[in-house]
């Protein structure tokens, strides 16, 4: 969890801060993007905030 994260900016989580195969994510107004960090040029995930929580709620994405 991260404290006050920066809006409108892409960053990922500090334990995966030498890690090659993560996410990026950017918090917009209303909203989530998500990138591939190995390819910032490529697609782009977007999540309103309703989608967002749930996919996190879910559990799914963790290891």
């Amino acid at each position: 969890m991260i404290n006050n994260p920066p809006v409108g900016q892409w960053f990922k989580s500090s334990r995966s801060e030498h890690a090659s195969a993560c996410v990026e994510i950017k918090f917009e107004h209303g909203g989530v993007a998500v990138r591939d960090s190995k390819n910032p040029g490529g697609p782009v995930l977007n999540f309103d905030g309703v989608a967002w929580d749930r996919f996190v709620d879910s559990g799914i994405w963790e290891r």
